[in-house]
């Protein structure tokens, strides 16, 4: 059986974990990020973590493989450097020379929320197809692509950005600098602004009531008011999962994956978003009569979807040949 490192670097927790070939995460440790920090020192710490956590399992560092770390931003793996973190000190940061300094292993590099795509088709909802996308909903709207068992991300690897893909023309304003993209309609953020939206309009909704109990309003808030018969709650939910249905059929209709999987704490809520999700956007796509249609699931990885993900990447890319020293 061989073994790999995933890392998952956020800007809040670095998290590392030993994971076999099948993709079993066997040991994992965290640490702070304090992203305040240079990046040599975030990196050092990355690269002391991958040592840690492979001695805490009782290995050596010559049972594993390869490291794969997974990041917030763009990379570029052939040259093993981090282009740009929007959120972490990092520019065209020397990540693999850095980590190997400190561990003398492959080291392979790619983003975040493909490295949680690729956990979930090698040991989650995916697991046992060749093509699925995973879209997760959280501050932005995150995906990641698969295909033939490969994460795609372009020739730059900044591809499947599908949240900065247009849903409403002309519509609100995104970070990005365009207008009524998918992730201003269907993140989980953009669930919370909608709620906030909807108490200060309708005064005799309880969701004002809530959004004070719970100190400020978030993506829950609609599901537990619609839950008491709050009708504004109902519509409101209604109107959100019509964009998410919308956005997510744009994805299908793309990819064609075999499994569609959706993630993200806004998931947490099963069926009352899970069923009018699947329904709205299984009556969206061009799939044309006769032709197989996408399954669509709920993520299954959960806060070890990056550790895994990343792991797996850095084998599939062991396989592949790729050289990461």
């Amino acid at each position: 059986m061989a073994y790999y490192v995933g890392i998952d670097l956020g800007g809040t927790n670095i998290k590392a974990g030993v994971v076999d070939s099948d993709g079993n995460l066997l040991n994992k440790l965290s640490i702070k990020t304090h992203a305040e920090r240079d990046e040599k020192e975030i990196i050092h710490d990355m690269g002391k973590l991958a040592v840690d956590v492979i001695k805490d399992l009782g290995k050596e560092i010559s049972d594993i493989e390869a490291i794969g770390i997974g990041s917030p931003g763009t990379p570029d793996n052939e040259e093993g450097l981090l282009v740009y973190s929007a959120n972490l000190p990092f520019n065209n940061s020397p990540m693999r020379k850095l980590i190997r300094d400190v561990v003398d292993l492959p080291v392979y590099i790619d983003n975040d929320a493909n490295c949680a795509a690729m956990a979930e088709a090698v040991a989650g909802a995916a697991k046992g197809t060749k093509d699925s996308v995973t879209i997760t909903l959280g501050t932005g709207v995150g995906a990641g692509v698969i295909i033939n068992g490969r994460i795609y991300s372009g020739f730059n690897q900044a591809g499947s950005e599908f949240g900065h893909t247009v849903l409403v023309s002309g519509g609100l304003q995104c970070k990005c600098g365009r207008r009524g993209c998918f992730e201003q309609y269907a993140s989980a953020s953009a669930l919370a602004r909608m709620t906030k939206e909807a108490a200060e309009k309708n005064p005799d909704s309880i969701l004002k009531d809530l959004i004070a109990k719970e100190g400020g309003s978030n993506a829950k808030i609609a599901f537990d008011a619609m839950r008491e018969g709050d009708k504004t709650a109902a519509e409101l939910i209604e109107s959100y999962t019509d964009y998410l249905a919308d956005g997510l059929a744009n994805v299908i209709n793309t990819f064609m994956p075999e499994v569609l999987v959706v993630g993200g704490g806004v998931c947490n809520e099963g069926d009352p978003l899970l069923i009018p999700m699947r329904e709205k956007t299984m009556s969206r796509p061009y799939f044309g009569p006769g032709v197989k249609k996408t399954e669509i699931k709920l993520a299954e990885m959960g806060n070890d979807a990056g550790i895994v993900g990343a792991a797996m990447m850095g084998k599939a890319c062991m396989d592949d040949g790729k050289n990461g020293r």
